[in-house]
């Protein structure tokens, strides 16, 4: 069995979710012309207070202006895992990627 994803709790995992800049834009050069294929956005957590939480959007969210420390909500959002190694070790990147992000 394949584990494609896995759907957080949001309110247990991630508490309140706040605004907190935009991260990356992913582009791919499509017949000559860059083409955005997805953002990212950094957001605070009043649960996850280690690190900043960054959220990947497709491109067909748009572009998002929101007020710095804005309450935000994320739309169908989801966890997938990212392996990879070093030497002999492994080690696991969560990506948390969301349909759309809106105000709360």
């Amino acid at each position: 069995m394949e584990l494609k994803f896995v759907i957080p709790n949001m309110k247990e995992t991630f508490g309140n979710l706040e605004f907190a800049g935009e991260d990356k834009i992913e582009q791919r050069r499509i017949n000559g012309q860059l083409t955005v294929l997805s953002r990212s956005f950094n957001l605070y957590s009043n649960v996850q207070r280690a690190d900043d939480i960054v959220v990947v959007l497709p491109a067909e969210a748009g572009e998002k202006n929101f007020e710095f420390e804005e309450s935000v909500k994320l739309i169908n959002p989801r966890v997938t895992a990212e392996g990879y190694k070093i030497g002999n070790r492994g080690f696991t990147n969560y990506i948390l990627h969301a349909d759309d992000m809106i105000k709360a």
